[in-house]
């Protein structure tokens, strides 16, 4: 039953990447005649680079695959048969039990090119979403560089999104001054936070909180994503709001089991619910960081600020997981169904779909007694 729900989801996501799901295999194809995609690839094994990528809820028949607890993980399929989905794949998990090995055996590795791609795994395991914002800068920040056709990311929004941070940073540039001018430190810090470059375009800021370089390079990969997930939700939430009232309405066509007339119901509830409760948790998140930036330019004072910046690189693994878990559904339902069309499918699909979106939060028990990280100084 697991692998035909899998085959299930490969088959209905066989166009579509989302924050949850990368598809390089779609990727490929697209670009088949482009020599960047080729030259400058995102795996070097073949194999990989047409392989899903997924960030994944570990279930509990999972958890012997790894030598600790964990709650998320990033799985690899590579498709058996890259011509019919249907034919399933191998899957790997980042780091688990023998994670070297199963790699070579998958990826029909040399050791040089291994040990690249091992590297390339781990970084995507580290952030806590698959967007392509977010990826292409953690890539870039690592001195990875990729062909622009693994990241979907129109001018446009490359654009909002840097008038958004110049927003957010002009009056912490003028405070790291201290005279009031801009004198241009704006856009160079604007460019510096975006492109990961923790360096010497920061320093300003970086002295004013009296932090060290290692703890402030952490601090700013933290609020770099912070800062894009603010933007993000800003832009998207109209689009949540409509996928949310399509997928309370929909009504699968033909035949319908009984434990599938009472399994999507609730499904209905529980997807319009989690992400109600996890909207309301990244609301609170941003709500803390906005006070701490608030207190840090209008009383000009950067212990809250340095305080709730050493928290951000755990803030932003717990927001961009609720995040990309949100962010899915809405990309996958408006690839799976497009605007102006029928939502045609049947009971068994619908089944499929709603476990996977259920599947990429916590469970609500869990979430419910995890407290919101946050900064020693407010906490007292």
């Amino acid at each position: 039953m697991a692998n035909d729900r899998i085959i299930r989801f490969l088959c209905s996501l066989d166009g579509a990447s989302t924050s949850r799901v990368l598809n390089l295999r779609h990727i490929a194809r697209l670009n088949a005649n482009d020599p960047e995609h080729g030259g400058k690839p995102l795996f070097l094994s073949p194999a990989l680079n047409t392989a899903f990528v997924l960030k994944h809820r570990i279930r509990p028949d999972e958890t012997y695959l790894f030598s600790s607890s964990r709650s998320a993980g990033t799985k690899i399929i590579l498709p058996v048969d890259m011509s019919d989905l249907r034919a399933g794949g191998r899957t790997v998990f980042v780091d688990q039990r023998g994670f070297v090995e199963s790699l070579r055996e998958v990826g029909h590795y040399s050791d040089a090119n291994l040990e690249r791609d091992i590297t390339v795994l781990r970084l995507l395991n580290a952030i806590p979403s698959l967007d392509p914002f977010l990826l292409r800068e953690h890539l870039r920040a690592n001195e990875i560089e990729v062909a622009p056709c693994y990241f979907a990311i129109s001018a446009n929004d490359q654009e909002r999104m840097h008038q958004f941070v110049s927003n957010e940073l002009s009056r912490l540039v003028k405070l790291a001054n201290g005279n009031g001018d801009d004198d241009g430190s704006t856009g160079r810090m604007v460019t510096a936070m975006l492109s990961g470059q923790v360096n010497e375009k920061l320093d300003p800021l970086r002295l004013t909180l009296g932090l060290s370089e290692s703890d402030f390079r952490e601090g700013a990969f933290g609020w770099r994503g912070l800062l894009y997930y603010k933007w993000a939700l800003q832009n998207f939430w109209p689009d949540v709001m409509s996928a949310l009232r399509q997928i309370k309405e929909v009504m699968p066509h033909g035949a319908i089991s009984d434990a599938q007339r009472v399994y999507l119901p609730a499904a209905k509830r529980n997807i319009i619910e989690l992400v109600r409760d996890n909207n309301q948790h990244i609301s609170r998140v941003l709500d803390i960081y906005d006070d701490s930036f608030n207190s840090l330019v209008a009383s000009n004072s950067p212990k809250t600020f340095r305080d709730f910046l050493m928290s951000a690189p755990c803030m932003f693994l717990e927001l961009g997981e609720k995040m990309g878990a949100i962010s899915h559904i809405v990309s996958f339902w408006r690839y799976r169904f497009p605007a102006g069309k029928p939502t045609q499918v049947d009971a068994e699909e619908l089944t499929t779909i709603f476990q996977d979106f259920t599947s990429g939060f916590a469970e609500r028990t869990r979430q419910q007694s995890s407290p919101i990280p946050q900064p020693k100084v407010i906490q007292a």
